[in-house]
């Protein structure tokens, strides 16, 4: 599958199978993760790998919107390392850590495999109930949660291109 036909024919899955999801299939989502770009290149990104069945389980009740978590066959915790920014009160790892879960959304898909955005940041009730199921140091921020497994459901391609959202050299 080509960058393009990823980008317009991903979709938010949130069914999987019983189907394991390789290890090669899991390092290959976080490398493309990882090669998302970065500003200052901080890189103040963190991962956590979840695949134990009581953790997902407990994932999936962090959020009211996590609950695909049970089923999964993995879950990627994208999560912000404030320890890596390099300048005292400019902060860009939300946005560094956002471009790297979009990277690994577009190589699960590539993969075959089905994956959805949890967000969990900026709400602080869910960074606190994701902090009691997976303890974390105080300088990382859990961004999001990235459920993933082979798809048991199909979802069509949507067209949101939008002409009207557009405005060329004023507003």
């Amino acid at each position: 599958m080509d960058a393009l036909q990823a980008i317009h024919t991903r979709r938010s899955i949130r069914k999987y199978t019983s189907e394991p999801v390789a290890d090669e299939q899991i390092e290959q989502i976080l490398k493309a993760g990882m090669m998302a770009p970065s500003a200052r290149n901080e890189q103040a990104w963190q991962f956590v790998v979840v695949r134990r069945p009581e953790m997902l389980e407990a994932l999936s009740r962090v959020s009211p919107y996590s609950g695909m978590a049970r089923q999964a066959q993995a879950v990627i915790v994208v999560c912000g390392d404030r320890e890596r920014e390099t300048v005292a009160d400019l902060s860009y790892w939300a946005l560094d850590c956002s471009a790297a879960t979009q990277n690994m959304l577009l190589a699960a898909h590539a993969l075959g495999l089905g994956a959805v955005w949890v967000a969990i940041y900026p709400r602080p009730e869910r960074i606190a109930a994701l902090r009691q199921v997976l303890p974390l140091p105080d300088t990382v921020v859990p961004l999001c949660l990235v459920p993933l497994g082979h798809p048991a459901e199909t979802r069509e391609p949507v067209e949101r291109y939008d002409p009207a959202r557009i405005h060329r050299e004023q507003w």
